[in-house]
């Protein structure tokens, strides 16, 4: 076996001692070049932020969602770590670009992604709504430029999404609105030539008895009607949205969760229930609170759950995605809550009504059109006040985010580092004075044998 060869650390002294002239010219030679490109070569670079505060809303807004299909992985987020990766999208990075000042060879090489990845820093500082926007240009005012176009093209983006999905709900509103606005006109005629037939324009004493019976039934019908006419826009919006994505989406089937359906029938009891106390007492009468309140908590226990039960499928769909099919599945289980509901108070409204028959033929068709005139009176006003506050919404639509600090003008470049760079060309050329020694070293006229 061959010895072991040990370094001679005297003989490597000698080394340095009798090229250190050498060494020294490396080091300098190295830090100088370092120094060169530093304070000559590399262009300077300039930063501008922008700190905005978004939404404290508690779920991703669908028109926003429908933005971009094709996001990266990753579970569901909350509505900041969503906004941040749109920023970075194309719609809202590509009017950037075309502006800057870049031959035009680079600009149609230059992707979004590319763009995002050199010139911006996009942070959400944890457990807060407030996004940091922090763009690099190679002057102060293109750096400003830049961050001030994120915000602007983002807040756009929202705008035009938000107002999309937002409208198809106001037209679905105002097609139901005239729906309904004809079939109040036809019910009043209805009641009015009936009137005039039979002379009957007042129902008798015990006629108006069984009618006020029958009042809280219809309100809770109509609200319900109502209730389910929102729920079908909502359904029909999402999955408009949802169209325009070109992936396959996983079905989510309810009826396969037993504790959704539990919820949902609890609801539909309570219902029937408030029914019933709203015929013997007044809206402010404590147990006709205090049922209210209980079915307010179990909606929103059912909503919590649709919500766990759509994340729990929805680990390795993106964001947008993510809460596109929770919006759609929280529609499709209020729509079927409503019509359940509906189901069980048109039940109820039968048995009532089977219980009129001793009144006269005149009185009870008097009830009935009388009835069906209000009934569509207060869906014709309720879809009317639905339709005004998504109006409203439209409007209000693009205030995703607020502006907390504007997009400033740098006075001083950031880069390059000039001190980091002279002293890693310093480390440099010590690394390669190391390399020199130990060249030296092992030359066959240096080693020791």
């Amino acid at each position: 076996m061959d010895k072991e060869e040990s370094i001679d650390l005297h003989e490597l002294m000698q080394i340095v001692i009798r090229d250190k002239k050498i060494m020294c010219i490396i080091i300098a030679v190295c830090t100088a070049i370092a120094m060169i490109m530093a304070f000559f070569i590399l262009p300077k670079t300039y930063e501008s932020t922008t700190l905005v505060q978004a939404k404290s809303t508690g779920k991703i807004e669908a028109g926003g969602a429908a933005v971009l299909a094709a996001l990266g992985g990753g579970a569901a987020a909350s509505p900041t770590m969503v906004y941040t990766e749109l920023m970075k999208s194309r719609s809202v990075l590509d009017p950037i670009i075309e502006q800057l000042d870049l031959p035009a060879e680079k600009k149609e090489k230059l992707t979004a992604k590319d763009f995002a990845k050199s010139n911006l820093d996009i942070t959400n500082t944890k457990g807060t709504n407030l996004i940091e926007i922090t763009a690099k240009g190679k002057s102060p005012e293109e750096a400003q430029q830049i961050s001030q176009g994120v915000v602007d093209g983002f807040l756009n983006l929202m705008t035009q999404m938000n107002q999309d999905q937002q409208s198809l709900i106001v037209k679905f509103l105002s097609e139901r609105i005239d729906v309904a606005r004809n079939d109040l006109d036809q019910a009043t005629q209805k009641l009015d030539a009936f009137g005039r037939d039979k002379k009957v324009y007042v129902p008798d004493v015990q006629a108006k008895a069984e009618l006020d019976k029958m009042s809280a039934f219809d309100t809770m019908y109509s609200q319900l009607k109502v209730k389910e006419d929102s729920a079908n826009a909502q359904l029909q919006s999402v999955t408009n949205q949802l169209g325009k994505q070109n992936s396959a989406l996983k079905e989510f089937n309810v009826a396969d969760n037993l504790t959704i359906q539990k919820i949902r029938d609890n609801i539909v009891a309570k219902q029937v229930e408030l029914v019933g106390l709203q015929q013997r007492y007044q809206d402010k009468h404590p147990d006709i609170i205090a049922k209210q309140q209980e079915i307010a908590e179990l909606n929103t226990q059912l909503n919590q759950e649709v919500s766990n039960y759509v994340d729990a499928g929805t680990v390795t769909m993106n964001p947008v995605q993510a809460g596109l099919i929770k919006d759609k599945v929280g529609a499709e289980t209020d729509l079927a809550v409503t019509q359940a509901s509906l189901n069980a108070i048109q039940g109820l409204q039968k048995k009532a009504e089977g219980k009129m028959s001793k009144l006269s033929s005149d009185s009870m068709e008097y009830i009935k059109l009388q009835r069906d005139v209000k009934i569509k009176q207060d869906i014709y006003v309720s879809l009317v006040q639905n339709y005004e506050a998504a109006r409203v919404q439209e409007a209000m639509n693009s205030m995703d985010i607020q502006i907390v600090d504007a997009a400033n003008l740098p006075k001083r470049p950031t880069g390059p580092r000039k001190l980091l760079i002279t002293v890693g060309g310093m480390l440099l050329g010590l690394l390669a004075t190391c390399s020199y020694i130990l060249v030296k070293y092992n030359r066959p006229s240096y080693k020791k044998l």
